[in-house]
């Protein structure tokens, strides 16, 4: 989801990372490069060396086409997840209530 909003480097990457909620503290920087890496083999990511500006080079990466509908069919399989366990959820609640009325009588 990082490289859906634009091309990134690694480091913007694992700072951003926490913000969506799967990882508490900082993502550590071995396990990110290797999924970038994995990714980028996959065709899902793309990568070059930006030379520009000041400092040492940066490797940017992008989302390719096909990584785009990979996030796509990964976010309708989360959608579908949720209602899943939304319901899963409102059937517990209607069964643990119906329980407690039914050991209070």
């Amino acid at each position: 989801m990082g490289l859906f909003r634009g091309p990134s480097y690694g480091y913007e990457l694992i700072k951003s990372i926490q913000k969506f909620g799967f990882m508490k503290g900082q993502a550590p920087p071995g396990m990110i490069y290797r999924h970038l890496r994995q990714l980028e083999e996959d065709g899902l990511v793309s990568s070059s060396w930006e030379t520009e500006g000041v400092g040492p080079a940066k490797r940017v990466y992008r989302l390719t086409p096909e990584g785009e509908e990979v996030l796509a069919a990964w976010v309708d399989h989360m959608e579908k997840q949720i209602e899943n366990l939304t319901s899963f959820i409102k059937h517990y609640r209607t069964e643990h209530k119906g329980r407690i009325k039914s050991s209070s009588s």
